[in-house]
């Protein structure tokens, strides 16, 4: 694209080069989002037209009529430069022409303008009409020298028809309960890290990422179990987030500001297993010069999180049985039955049936703390996350690093994609830190595995081979189109396909026109 002197800025080119640099920073989250994001902007912006429509019309509450909505949109069209009419309505389709673009003639350049116009007059007519379909038959940006625009109301009679679908867009109870859940439960994280960072010094306040279907049933359950006493049993793969689920499910309890005591079970010998959890009295045995009070003592009133209880031996088994069922317990050495009021959350990354069928773990010890089970899902299965997990880790990583690193690059975000990461989020942030301290511009070009070698996922098949395909039309739609420098129709009838069908791959490309007229 040619850029413009200052002076001779037309509001065709100032909203152009917004819409191509939203798609270029969204196309790092997925491959669909260019035209998500740009929907995404127009249904909202005509919210914000119908409310002030409904302002001056004073059409505060009811829904708007056929007539009601053929007028805003018109006049929404109107005001800004266009010369928009109504050429047909009934019950199934109303139907708008235009012989003058707000944008100008320069429109021919961009045909993308064309789906923001979609989207304002579906997402209106959806949320008071209760669907739509637009169909734009005839487009001044196609250079077809008028634009009409179809709005199908009848999902029935338009079901066979060209068009982009829309319904109700209004946001819906349950994306705003999920919203005010996830609030709610990073300032419970935060304030659990407020009372914590005087004394461990940890830099970054927790949150949980919860874009995907899975995550999001994770936090309903936190709510549901946090303000009750029943223990609860976190299952999940290494490097899930399965502290941040317990911790979550304290600060959402009343047991909030008591202690949070974190406690991974595997990493303590076994001979010391049994007086680092209860304690133990002086002289109990070799070395023992003092009293000793053990993880249970120190989460008095609050939570233990007791991580890999898989490993626990078989004798601190048999002494957390008899403390979840007495609420007692004794120091090694001790003779006297000490009172505990704390809750346990257990985690573990085994299947702890297979433990119990082998023997190798109590089976009345199980059922004790699998009164509440959550199953934490593994990374690949989460998706929708990734996105929003690259990018808070490159936050904390850049004030960690005194960096300014900005994003990932989309190669490097394809590679995330396909990766199968089986340390889950652990692995992922130690990737993306490693990469960070080398990355020489403001985007991560390169992913640093370190030693491990990345795997691609087998079924992820489908999407190599479309995202391989893609890459191939790309390449030959530049070129054919620098040849016939920009000539639709001569690309067109080289790539044996009609002029739409151009028109649309340039828009799924994020192609510009702009960019191959006059060169050869």
């Amino acid at each position: 694209m040619n850029t413009p002197s200052l002076s001779h800025l037309s509001p065709t080119f100032f909203l152009q080069t917004f819409i191509l640099e939203l798609m270029h920073a969204c196309e790092q989250q997925s491959q669909d989002q260019c035209e998500k994001l740009i929907e995404h902007i127009a249904k909202t912006a005509g919210c914000f037209f119908e409310e002030t429509y409904r302002k001056d019309k004073k059409k505060i509450t009811d829904a708007l009529d056929r007539e009601s909505y053929t007028e805003l949109i018109l006049s929404l069209k109107n005001n800004i430069g266009g010369n928009f009419s109504l050429q047909n309505s009934d019950q199934e389709c109303i139907t708008v022409t235009n012989t003058k673009c707000p944008f100008g003639s320069k429109v021919t350049h961009f045909p993308e303008l064309c789906r923001m116009t979609s989207s304002v007059f579906g997402g209106i007519a959806a949320r008071n009409l209760g669907y739509a379909k637009v169909e734009i038959k005839k487009s001044i940006a196609k250079q077809d020298g008028y634009c009409e625009v179809c709005i199908h109301t009848n999902p029935e009679t338009a079901k066979d028809l060209p068009g982009i679908e829309y319904t109700n867009s209004s946001p819906s109870k349950e994306k705003i309960a999920m919203k005010d859940l996830q609030t709610r439960i990073d300032q419970s994280l935060k304030k659990i890290w407020y009372q914590e960072k005087k004394n461990n010094n940890k830099k970054f306040a927790p949150t949980i990422i919860a874009k995907s279907p899975a995550m999001q049933k994770v936090l309903q359950a936190i709510e549901v179990i946090a303000p009750t006493s029943a223990t609860v049993l976190i299952q999940g793969p290494t490097g899930a987030g399965k502290e941040l689920i317990a911790r979550a499910i304290h600060g959402m309890s009343e047991r909030s500001n008591k202690p949070f005591i974190a406690v991974n079970c595997g990493a303590i010998p076994e001979s010391l297993i049994e007086s680092a959890l209860f304690g133990h009295e002086k002289g109990a045995f070799t070395g023992a010069i003092e009293v000793h009070q053990g993880y249970f003592e120190r989460a008095e009133g609050g939570t233990l999180f007791l991580d890999e209880v898989d490993s626990l031996s078989p004798a601190a088994q048999s002494r957390l049985l008899r403390i979840i069922q007495e609420g007692e317990l004794e120091r090694v050495g001790g003779k006297h039955k000490l009172h505990v009021d704390l809750r346990i959350i257990s985690a573990t990354n085994q299947v702890l049936e297979q433990k119990v069928e082998q023997g190798q773990f109590r089976n009345d010890l199980y059922y004790r703390i699998n009164v509440i089970r959550l199953e934490i899902p593994p990374l690949a299965e989460r998706p929708e996350d990734l996105p929003y997990l690259v990018q808070l880790i490159i936050n904390r990583m850049n004030k960690k690093h005194n960096k300014k690193i900005e994003s990932v690059s989309r190669e490097v975000m394809q590679q995330i994609r396909g990766y199968h990461w089986p340390g889950n989020v652990r692995e992922l942030e130690n990737t993306l830190e490693r990469s960070l301290l080398f990355a020489k511009d403001k985007e991560i070009t390169e992913l640093d595995f370190g030693s491990a070698m990345p795997t691609i996922k087998t079924n992820n098949w489908k999407k190599l081979k479309e995202n391989a395909i893609a890459q191939v039309e790309r390449t030959f739609l530049k070129a054919s189109l620098l040849q016939n420098q920009g000539d639709v129709k001569k690309t067109a009838d080289m790539m044996e396909l009609t002029t739409r069908a151009i028109y649309d791959k340039i828009k799924k490309h994020n192609l510009c026109l702009a960019d191959f007229r006059g060169q050869e």
